[in-house]
């Protein structure tokens, strides 16, 4: 399971001209899926972000959590975070997980994040989505967790 976490001021979801998710101070998470992925990859990364310190203290130090300045989030599954890009010039995605199994397993993610406390909205599986994010620093973080 790979994830891109992206520090905002603003995030937002739209599909066909909807908006589907809105966040203003929290995280984007932009999840992929990996065919051997499961519940364990799932709870580790959702305890991991809800608990992970990239928020500014008083001081100015990333020393507090979603949790702590009560963020929320926003769940977008992105099955080509698995892209390889090795050979030619078209990325292969047969690394990723099959719909079947990748959408169930966002989902529960999101509700992990829920359980953690959370506030947590999620995109639109297998739509187009314009996900637009007002990165706060910027701060990135990519994560992986394979069991």
């Amino acid at each position: 399971m790979r994830v891109v976490v992206q520090r905002v001021q603003h995030g937002k979801v739209i599909v066909e001209e909807s908006t589907v998710a809105e966040i203003r101070h929290g995280v984007v998470i932009l999840v992929g899926i990996g065919p051997e992925d499961g519940e364990p990859q799932a709870k580790y990364l959702a305890e991991k972000i809800a608990n992970l310190r990239i928020f500014a203290d008083d001081q100015g130090k990333t020393n507090l959590s979603l949790l702590d300045v009560g963020g929320e989030a926003i769940v977008v599954s992105q099955f080509t975070l698995y892209a390889d890009t090795r050979k030619g010039r078209r990325p292969s995605f047969i690394n990723a997980a099959p719909p079947e199994l990748a959408e169930p397993l966002v989902k529960r993610f999101a509700e992990m994040l829920r359980y953690q406390g959370v506030q947590t909205q999620t995109g639109k599986f297998g739509a187009n989505m314009m996900v637009e994010i007002h990165n706060d620093g910027p701060v990135t973080i990519i994560m992986e967790r394979d069991l």
